[in-house]
């Protein structure tokens, strides 16, 4: 017997490990080896973001058609679901305005507006008529101004001669005075009879009288060259008042012109408009598409400017994924990034880190990544990749989808380290930039040591 040797014993040989023990171990040790060993596997690492399926321009997502002008609904020209072309009338309104309810307001705006102009064309040419009226009036005061003064010139002359008349009837006056004193001299001699000194002085008396009215002839040549005068001066007043008459009834005139050709305007205006709103009670599809839904029922039913009617989705629109993702991720994704997309209804499986395992996922290329955020939350727009399958066609607006954008291959431990951390994923960029990177990085460490 061998010192240490107890097999033989039977007490040994209850206290022994059981085989279950055993087997428990060996599971245990392989699960954790294989745990370790599976820390170690490739990781996709990716950004997960959820959104909805739109389209990609704005005039290819749903739009709600509204109504212009108020009204009353009078008829429904289509069904929900149906299928309408961009012009079909969807439903017609009624006038609900009083001052648009005569069926005939069109045709006596024209009447108006014709009315109107035909006055304006009256008033133009009143306005004609008083320019030549003051033309005339101008040409007028020339003339008789002219005439003034010829006729000045006429009496001054006239004067002058009768002033030169009195000068010689001064002079037979003296004469005939001196004559009378010698006939007078002769008959108290008397070499001359009483008949002959009656005579001269009966011409002595004519030639006074011959002055006295030459004197009076001069007098009044005097006050009718004054009176010319006067006359040649008020003549520009009197004209001036005249033609500053005309002119502010021509301005009166112009104003009433300009009134009324601003009212031709207006008239004309409210016509084009009443031409246009009268296009608005048949309200039609703005473009192709399906008829979603009304949002008015019944007929009769009074509606409001710029209230929906109806929602239209328009047809063959170019599909779009608008998906959010956050602000520490935002940095990760730019324009022409490869997405992949699972859309609800549509069945896949998925495995995020190993894309190549997951089927039913389609491939899809950022478009447009917005630059300011909601809540911390960017809108980027993921549409259709063209060198991968194309999306089913039996996807709608609204519908649910799921994107992942991705990025480095990583060991599943630094993954799950860094998931623990809440630290962004691995910047993607190309090796220039990486060695870049890594180059700097080096030179501050040493710098800073």
């Amino acid at each position: 017997m061998h010192q240490g040797d107890y097999s033989h014993l039977n007490a040994m040989s209850q206290v022994s490990t059981p085989r279950q023990g055993r087997m428990l171990t060996y599971w245990i040790a392989a699960i954790f080896i294989i745990v370790v060993l599976c820390l170690f596997l490739p990781w996709t690492q990716n950004i997960r973001s959820q959104g909805v399926l739109t389209a990609l321009t704005p005039q290819d997502r749903p739009q709600t058609v509204q109504a212009t002008i108020a009204g009353r609904i009078e008829k429904w020209h289509v069904m929900e679901g149906a299928f309408v072309r961009k012009g079909d009338t969807i439903v017609s309104i009624s006038e609900i305005k009083e001052k648009y309810m005569d069926p005939n307001l069109i045709a006596r705006l024209g009447e108006q507006t014709n009315a109107k102009r035909d006055a304006a064309t009256a008033t133009e040419a009143k306005m004609r008529a008083m320019q030549e009226q003051i033309k005339a009036l101008r040409e007028g005061l020339v003339f008789s101004l002219q005439k003034g003064r010829n006729k000045v010139e006429q009496t001054r002359l006239k004067m002058q001669s009768d002033s030169m008349d009195v000068v010689a009837l001064r002079t037979d006056l003296a004469i005939a005075e001196a004559q009378i004193g010698r006939q007078e001299n002769l008959y108290n001699q008397g070499l001359k009879s009483l008949t002959e000194l009656e005579a001269r002085r009966l011409k002595l008396q004519e030639s006074q009288a011959k002055l006295l009215s030459g004197i009076n002839k001069y007098d009044a040549s005097r006050a009718e060259l004054e009176n010319a005068r006067t006359e040649l001066n008020s003549l520009q007043a009197e004209y001036a008042d005249k033609i500053a008459k005309a002119e502010a009834e021509l301005s009166s005139t112009r104003s009433y012109l300009y009134g009324t050709m601003a009212e031709v305007s207006k008239l004309q205006s409210e016509l084009s408009s009443t031409e246009v709103r009268s296009q608005y009670y048949h309200i039609v599809a703005p473009q192709d598409g399906n008829l979603v839904r009304t949002l008015k029922a019944g007929i009769g039913e009074t509606i409001k400017e710029g209230e929906p009617l109806a929602t239209i989705m328009p047809y063959n629109s170019q599909m779009a994924a608008e998906l959010y993702v956050n602000a520490l991720d935002l940095p990760l994704i730019k324009i022409g990034d490869d997405i992949r997309l699972q859309f609800e209804g549509w069945p896949a499986l998925v495995f995020s880190g190993w894309p190549g395992a997951s089927f039913g996922t389609f491939g899809g290329i950022v478009a447009v990544l917005d630059n300011t955020g909601t809540n911390g939350q960017y809108r980027m727009l993921v549409v259709p990749d063209p060198d991968q399958e194309p999306w089913p066609s039996a996807l709608r607006v609204g519908s649910g989808v799921y994107g992942w954008a991705m990025l480095n291959t990583v060991p599943i431990w630094y993954e799950i380290w860094r998931q623990l951390n809440s630290f962004p994923a691995d910047y993607t960029g190309d090796n220039a930039a990486s060695g870049g990177q890594e180059k700097k990085s080096s030179d501050t460490d040493g710098k800073y040591d």
